[in-house]
């Protein structure tokens, strides 16, 4: 469904939260429109309300016969990830075409660019979130995707033991958005994640005392 709704997506025309200065510049053709709150919507059979991005409920618009809906609104609803770029006028849907590396920003105690952590199988990763777990305990880090994205793609490794439920959640609602156990023996693996519409991920996974947890942040990025 989301497939088919996405290629559909590119026929609406309004993107909510564009800003007045994005207008400056553009070609506009005035035109005569009508707000039309009658128009009632579901979506997978239940029924759901169009809202801007500060939560108010807000109206298609009909002009000679053609509905148009606000992209992001709609995107929000089939978790559908929309992009605007001011520079080239483009809005863009779904997973982009170049990956933007998590390292942009990354926090966390265990973040480091020692060059005696940051190889893993003679491959220097310069930037890795590094957890070296003394006793048997969790390990865990935040990421802020600030729903701009469509797919995160995880790089993990376990080095000395396996790291159980390694899981990656919704942080808002604590939904678990993909979990598994990463294996000594499966190397380098990468996760991959569906985050559309999704402010803020924890991370998280249970190790035991001597075990590595290896993230490098360079190779793994959002989509």
């Amino acid at each position: 469904m989301k497939k088919k709704m996405t290629a559909a997506l590119t026929a609406f025309a309004v993107l909510g939260g564009m800003g007045t200065g994005v207008y400056a510049g553009a070609n506009l053709q005035e035109i005569k429109a009508y707000l039309n709150p009658g128009i009632k919507f579901k979506v997978d059979g239940q029924p759901v309300q169009l809202k801007n991005g500060s939560g108010a409920v807000i109206a298609p618009i009909s002009y000679k016969d053609t509905t148009y809906l606000p992209v992001r609104s709609v995107s929000d609803l089939l978790g559908v990830t929309v992009k605007f770029d001011a520079a080239s006028n483009t809005i863009s849907l779904g997973e982009q075409t170049a990956g933007v590396s998590i390292a942009a920003g990354f926090d966390d105690m265990y973040h480091t660019k020692d060059p005696g952590k940051t190889v893993y199988k003679d491959k220097d990763y310069k930037d890795v979130f590094f957890d070296n777990a003394s006793g048997d305990r969790g390990t865990s880090f935040m990421l802020y995707p600030n729903k701009k994205y469509q797919k995160l793609y995880l790089q993990v490794a376990a080095i000395g033991g396996d790291i159980k439920d390694f899981a990656v959640q919704d942080s808002d609602t604590n939904t678990v958005l993909k979990k598994q156990t990463v294996t000594t023996a499966g190397g380098l693996t990468t996760i991959e994640v569906d985050i559309a519409g999704v402010s803020k991920l924890y991370v998280n996974g249970d190790v035991k005392d001597g075990t590595t947890v290896f993230v490098p942040l360079t190779t793994s990025y959002y989509k």
